[in-house]
């Protein structure tokens, strides 16, 4: 039985937390012109194939089940977008650098990811997701190099930090800050976890930003 006179700690549900937690799937595309009307207000979350990207999708929305998480990589296939409100959307763009895809398809990926970079107003910023144990890989380096053309904010995840001992983790962020400063400078990063929560109230922060709250 509970001591009645011990408090028990309690996580307190931030107004955005409420926020994303209403968040629902709209549509999937698989062309740029397939596209939602180019208005209002868009935060994509990119980054290499089981690099968390759902898992951290479902976490910053605390749904279990909005993105499809799988141990397989190359499961987002297409452009997921998901209404946060009325002109304002949080979009799941198809994971790269999974070596099994079909070269045809590897290379449509590609093409759509790069020109929704570069052409999508509505696109206020890029959640980068990236595993900690495996940071700044060449073609994470891409991307980062398409945002920078079009001056499109970047704020880098640098996932299953849980993974790490917390010295470790530290020790890695510090070493991607120091190379991003020399040929990223614009991009901005930070330690998270799917499993332990670890920077979620952060990324909603960003989040809330670029969203215009």
């Amino acid at each position: 039985m509970k001591n009645p006179d011990k408090p028990v700690p309690f996580t307190p549900v931030t107004e955005a937390a409420n926020r994303y937690r209403v968040v629902g799937f709209i549509s999937s595309v698989n062309g740029f012109e397939q596209l939602l009307p180019d208005v209002g207000w868009e935060v994509a979350f990119a980054g290499r194939s089981n690099a968390g990207k759902s898992s951290a999708l479902n976490l910053l929305t605390d749904q279990r089940q909005l993105a499809r998480v799988s141990k397989t990589p190359g499961r987002t296939q297409m452009i997921n977008f998901f209404r946060v409100e009325a002109d304002r959307y949080l979009v799941d763009l198809p994971g790269y650098g999974y070596a099994q895809v079909p070269e045809a398809m590897r290379r449509h990926w590609g093409a759509l990811l790069e020109r929704y970079l570069r052409e999508r107003q509505a696109l206020r910023g890029l959640l980068l997701l990236m595993d900690i144990r495996h940071p700044l890989t060449p073609l994470d380096q891409r991307m980062l190099d398409c945002c920078i053309a079009r001056e499109l904010p970047v704020h880098i995840l640098l996932t299953k930090a849980d993974k790490l001992s917390r010295g470790a983790a530290q020790s890695t962020l510090q070493q991607v800050r120091k190379a991003l400063r020399t040929a990223y400078p614009q991009a901005t990063l930070q330690l998270f976890s799917a499993t332990t929560r670890q920077g979620v109230e952060a990324a909603h922060a960003q989040m809330d930003a670029w969203l215009g709250y």
